[in-house]
């Protein structure tokens, strides 16, 4: 890969995040019923991330959970090997609730159907939104998400590279060439 820019740095994804946390708040009309469900691997720490700006804007935080896809992506068949499966840790009800689910990045919406899958596996929410850090384009499914970080449209020859402190050591995001 080769690097071509950075996009975004520590305090732009702060900035960012509190956006998103006050845009939440306000199509759900606070937290009640509220919570926050990170996908796996940088859509927890993001999510967690909101729910401490959500706690400073309305007094309180909403739940939040974590969520691996992994056996309900559509591309398992494909692959030979057996699949490493991390941890589901939604340690509350979706029942009736409004589930945002958080992720880094979203391409082409195969990653976010999976998790509404994996959601629905868990109960029945009232609704579901999606919330990500970056929208790169190129979605393949009837798909949008309801918060965007930031639109960076990019050809199918890049990578976009969320780097997170809690996962990385530090907050970046990058476009490299494949």
């Amino acid at each position: 890969m080769n690097f071509k820019a950075r996009i975004l740095g520590e305090g732009d994804i702060d900035r960012i995040l509190i956006r998103i946390a006050h845009q939440i708040c306000e199509k759900n009309n606070g937290v009640d019923g509220l919570c926050l469900i990170g996908i796996r691997t940088r859509g927890v720490p993001i999510a967690q991330r909101i729910a401490r700006c959500i706690e400073k804007i309305e007094g309180s935080a909403p739940m939040v959970g974590a969520l691996d896809i992994t056996l309900h992506r559509d591309d398992r068949s494909r692959d030979p090997d057996t699949p490493v499966v991390s941890s589901t840790d939604v340690p509350f009800s979706v029942e009736g609730k409004t589930v945002v689910l958080v992720d880094d990045v979203i391409y082409t919406c195969r990653t976010a159907r999976a998790a509404l899958d994996a959601v629905m596996a868990l109960g029945r929410p009232a609704r579901i939104q999606l919330s990500v850090l970056i929208d790169r384009g190129h979605s393949e499914l009837p798909i949008r998400a309801n918060f965007v970080g930031k639109n960076i449209p990019t050809s199918q020859e890049e990578i976009i590279a969320v780097k997170l402190r809690e996962c990385d050591g530090e907050d970046s995001v990058s476009i490299y060439a494949k």
